[in-house]
């Protein structure tokens, strides 16, 4: 199954039906009178989330959906029958934006949440309508309007508590293999991870979270260098970044470049998403002697300047994440009963959001504009942002 995150589809909701000008024609009744009826509503077009689906890639081959008209009015006071509305399923976690107003329309967030975007045509109304004392035999009738048309932008985000950040081969799909019952592609080369991976990890009875893991970033995606930033945008719904750090890379470079490199490129992508809470966490520890595991790390860290938690674990032996999913669980918890409990929290966390969201979106379109206007100077030029030939296989809950 192909992994498709965004996708641009046209809408168009049903026309409403015509009011009908009809007048009784019986025998024995010489003035039968006015028995036009109404025209039917044009259908509606919603979108709703399913839990079912994973992908936008549906929606990327056929982009024009259209809502039935209602029928016209007939005689004998008969109206035309309603147009029923047009219901598409899209990933929970969507968020629609219409192309030409530049509005957020909705987000999707649960499933089976429902989300009008196109409104059906209203019915016309027949010449029965405007009978009245003074006018007997009207002939006047409405016709149905138009329903509404709308472009719009479906972009999917991974709905997850914790997200993965770190260079490629820091081993981040080995940490949510060992954590989790998700199993990702893991292999001994960049880029193994094409696209987002999500596992959900028990901490104990009752008590659980969803972690994701993107494709590593490397110095220079945000002018799409590697697999670029697009993927970026998955962490913008977590709450708490993993910083995944390898203590010994094979090919030798400094750890504290790396937490450098992965910072600018964040800062480049979004400054809000960039100040979010952010935990340190240095991997394979294991290949490092016992003796200088602490201060190999503490190195790290003194040099940095960093303040914030630091933990050491060995994603491929297991060891130390069972007290950093501990630590992190505990830290979900604290948070999710502050929102609750405060409504200010919870609304400065909602505008947080939003404002991530703007500003992944308009660093994407961006990036998506000057690879155009390259791809337009240049007939060589490699669109690398194509997405149509990545195939993902979903691990097993």
């Amino acid at each position: 199954m192909k992994f498709v995150d965004e996708a641009t589809i046209r809408v168009q909701a049903g026309n409403g039906g015509h009011g009908c000008l009809s007048f009784r024609r019986e025998k024995y009744v010489p003035k039968g009178g006015p028995d036009g009826g109404d025209g039917g509503d044009g259908g509606s077009v919603y979108l709703e989330a399913d839990s079912a689906l994973n992908t936008l890639v549906d929606y990327r081959f056929q982009r024009s959906h259209k809502a039935p008209s209602g029928e016209g009015g007939a005689g004998r006071n008969c109206s035309g029958s309603k147009g029923e509305d047009l219901v598409l399923q899209v990933p929970v976690g969507t968020t629609i934006v219409d192309m030409d107003t530049h509005e957020v329309l909705g987000d999707l967030t649960h499933a089976g949440e429902q989300l009008k975007v196109a409104q059906g045509g209203f019915h016309g109304l027949g010449n029965t309508r405007f009978k009245s004392s003074i006018n007997r035999a009207p002939r006047q009738t409405t016709k149905g309007t138009p329903g509404e048309v709308r472009n719009l932008r479906l972009e999917l985000k991974v709905l997850a508590d914790v997200g993965l950040l770190g260079l490629p081969n820091a081993g981040k799909s080995t940490f949510i293999r060992a954590v989790s019952a998700a199993r990702p592609k893991v292999a001994n080369y960049p880029f193994t991870t094409l696209v987002p991976n999500l596992g959900v990890v028990s901490v104990q009875a009752h008590q659980s979270f969803v972690v994701a893991d993107i494709p590593g970033l490397i110095e220079g995606a945000a002018e799409g260098a590697g697999l670029g930033i697009r993927f970026l945008k998955h962490l913008v719904r977590t709450r708490l970044l993993l910083h995944l750090v390898d203590v010994a890379p094979y090919d030798g470079t400094n750890p504290v470049e790396s937490v450098r490199a992965i910072v600018g490129e964040l800062n480049k992508f979004s400054a809000t998403l960039a100040g979010r809470e952010r935990w340190l966490v240095f991997n394979k520890v294991d290949v490092l002697p016992e003796d200088e595991r602490e201060s190999v790390c503490q190195a790290v860290v003194d040099e940095l300047g960093w303040d914030g938690p630091v933990y050491s674990i060995s994603a491929l032996s297991g060891e130390g994440t069972k007290p950093l999913c501990q630590a992190v669980m505990r830290w979900i918890e604290r948070r999710a009963e502050e929102e609750a409990d405060s409504p200010e929290v919870a609304e400065q966390e909602a505008a947080l959001r939003r404002k991530m969201d703007d500003e992944a979106r308009a660093q994407i379109d961006a990036i998506k504009e000057a690879r155009r206007a390259a791809r337009i100077n240049d007939d060589d030029f490699d669109d690398d942002d194509d997405d149509d030939d990545v195939e993902v296989v979903y691990a097993p809950e």
